[in-house]
């Protein structure tokens, strides 16, 4: 394994026959770091927003899962368990023993195997908008038509119509706000993106949750179509040292309320 650094705070680091773009905010040590995990379709500069509401003695972890952003489309597709001992690795190669895990919508099951699969790396969780996988309560199925296929991250006006009906929250009176995820800057396959809808699509950690032991902070919108309210709401009744927080707002509420939101993800970090 080998690390090409690009900048200061840039790294393209080779792990398990991958290569992964990884950024890193530095801190200034008084606090634990926090590792972030995006979306499907979701390159890293996505959350910046939340990012940049963050204390900025936090460190923070960021990095594209393959075939998004910074990350090459990888050969072969990958599956939850695979892409979570890639994470670890990653967290080797930057030398740190364990951080916080904060995972949104699709990188929130990558978040929760790797509090499963890697423990000793996770010393608290924070959950945001996402569910158990296969085994949730769905959304609408028109809901989920839109997002097999990344056509809401190409084309401008696709994504102006759809936000409403697929994200809720703002996007209903403000749907020109999607258009945060059109970025000319951030790369996206399609195959990246398919590789991602395929490893979610057999996975599920509903059977587990009573396994994850850290602190888990779950936090959802109460106007989310994508990730409908009863799916946080059973995850906090099954991981024992949870809590939950109801934001009132929609599935992006991390972009689109960032310095409403981030200050509650601290507090629950340094509680």
């Amino acid at each position: 394994m080998v690390a090409d650094a690009m900048a200061d705070n840039e790294h393209m680091l080779h792990v398990l026959g991958r290569t992964l773009h990884v950024a890193v905010r530095p801190g200034d040590g008084s606090l634990p770091p926090l590792l972030l995990l995006n979306g499907i379709g979701a390159p890293l500069p996505l959350l910046q927003p939340f990012v940049d509401a963050l204390d900025p003695a936090r460190e923070v972890i960021r990095l594209d899962v393959p075939g998004v952003g910074g990350s090459p489309a990888p050969r072969i597709p990958y599956s939850m368990g695979t892409l979570a001992l890639s994470v670890s690795r990653v967290l080797d190669q930057l030398e740190y023993r364990n951080v916080d895990v904060m995972g949104f919508s699709w990188g929130g099951a990558l978040a929760q195997h790797l509090a499963l699969q890697h423990r000793y790396r996770v010393r608290r969780l924070v959950l945001a908008c996402t569910g158990t996988g296969v085994l949730s309560v769905p959304g609408r199925p028109a809901v989920l038509r839109h997002m097999v296929t990344p056509r809401r991250h190409r084309e401008p006006e696709h994504a102006k119509l759809v936000a409403a009906e697929i994200y809720g929250g703002s996007m209903r009176e403000n749907p020109e706000q999607a258009r945060v995820l059109l970025n000319p800057g951030h790369r996206r396959t399609a195959r990246g993106y398919y590789y991602q809808l395929l490893a979610a699509s057999g996975w599920s950690s509903l059977a587990w949750l009573p396994l994850i032991k850290q602190k888990t902070l779950v936090i959802a919108g109460d106007d989310d179509p994508l990730v409908p309210v009863i799916n946080p709401k059973t995850m906090a009744r099954l991981i024992p040292r949870s809590e939950l927080h109801l934001f009132k707002g929609g599935h992006l509420g991390l972009l689109t309320d960032a310095r409403t939101l981030a200050p509650v993800v601290e507090r629950f970090l340094d509680s």
